[in-house]
């Protein structure tokens, strides 16, 4: 297999735009699918199918995993999509950048709401209750036609972007001396900024408050939108290649020491039995402790993961394009997957943590190939 090396630098949009980027997104990509796969075996709701397991220690390894995958890797799908949005407006003009988005981010919501949510419902009910009936009769007592599903990210993404193309006809945007990359000091205050703001958001929207019925929690948009509009300024800026090595390891460092600072959670939930709900929101001193730990170990991680797979992932191979093609699809169908496999292994006599050990790879691997299938579909390539 070839690898082809693409040098840092090159300007988005063009034919060898950034491939390290195009590797951090099958990354990302890889976490949403452990992500809900760990959530089925560690938590008693939150997703389709939960089949929570017995072990403590192993709960909590997995609600760790969670809780450090969830500071970081939404807002680097958004920070990466704002990244290529103002070359793209640029390029297309308004009126056909508003439809490319209409389309590719409109259709697989509405394609998830209205025909695989009902069935991914269908499936749990009819295996997992064990309620054999027809899907035709199924559909007939279904009332929750308007499920988003994980294409509220999609939802998010074109409402921002939509916000992004109003602001440009209703503002003149004057061209100034391009901003120099944040450094560490200014990451880090960045990071302690958003995590008091998230405090004072989730005093109102606790984590877990969901917008109904487009699937927005709201707890977490303040990361969100924020990255969603750095990522304007570091493709105005050509922000990306500028950070420094040096900051990489720093940030790496700062995330390790994060980690280790998540004991402290159970220890203050377990010996000062604390509600697991004051770590969510509302005006308790946990929240601010955990929304202040989310924000600064999101953000090392995300800067870090960019500063390292500029130096090390800007490579490419057919498997890794290939991978690359496919992320949307797989995330718009992983649940899918993940629903079908857990529910093949649900009579499987042992507890779920050993399950987990063998359903995660094959989440992964079924979610890539039926992801490199659906692209295959005639039209399909048009919109995702």
């Amino acid at each position: 297999m070839t690898n082809t090396k693409i040098t840092a630098g090159q300007k988005p949009g063009t034919a060898n735009h950034l491939i390290y980027i195009d590797n951090i997104k099958v990354l990302l990509t890889i976490l949403v699918v452990l992500h809900h796969t760990l959530i089925t075996y560690s938590s008693s709701d939150g997703w389709y199918y939960n089949e929570p397991t017995l072990f403590k220690g192993a709960k909590r390894v997995m609600i760790m995993f969670v809780s450090v995958n969830q500071s970081f890797f939404m807002g680097f799908f958004f920070l990466l999509a704002a990244y290529f949005t103002g070359s793209s407006y640029k390029k297309k003009g308004a009126s056909k950048f508003v439809l490319d988005r209409l389309v590719r981010l409109g259709i697989p919501v509405l394609f998830y709401s209205f025909i695989l949510t009902p069935f991914i419902c269908y499936l749990v009910y009819y295996f997992g209750k064990g309620d054999h009936i027809r899907f035709v009769e199924y559909l007939s007592r279904y009332d929750s036609w308007i499920d988003l599903g994980v294409t509220w990210f999609a939802a998010a993404l074109l409402l921002f972007t939509l916000i992004y193309v109003a602001c440009r006809k209703l503002f003149t945007i004057r061209t100034y001396r391009p901003l120099k990359a944040p450094d560490l000091t200014t990451v880090l205050w960045f990071a302690l900024g958003l995590g008091i703001i998230s405090f004072l958001v989730r005093m109102i929207f606790p984590v877990g408050w969901v917008l109904k019925p487009v699937g927005f929690q709201l707890g977490h948009f303040p990361q969100y939108i924020a990255l969603f509009i750095i990522g304007l300024f570091a493709a105005q800026n050509n922000w990306f290649e500028q950070l420094s090595d040096k900051m990489g390891r720093q940030l790496k460092r700062s995330a390790y020491l994060c980690l280790l600072f998540f004991p402290v959670f159970f220890f203050i939930a377990l010996k000062l039995n604390t509600p697991i709900s004051y770590f969510s929101g509302g005006f308790h001193w946990q929240a601010l402790i955990y929304a202040l730990w989310e924000q600064w170990i999101g953000i090392s991680i995300l800067t870090a993961l960019l500063i390292i797979g500029k130096k090390s992932w800007n490579t490419t191979s057919k498997l890794s394009r290939q991978s690359a093609r496919s992320s949307f699809a797989v995330y718009i169908f992983h649940p899918l997957v993940i629903v079908v496999v857990t529910l093949v292994f649900r009579n499987w006599q042992v507890d779920a943590a050993v399950k987990l050990l063998v359903v995660a790879p094959l989440t992964v691997l079924f979610s890539f190939l039926l992801g490199s299938l659906v692209i295959l579909i005639p039209g399909v390539k048009k919109i995702i």
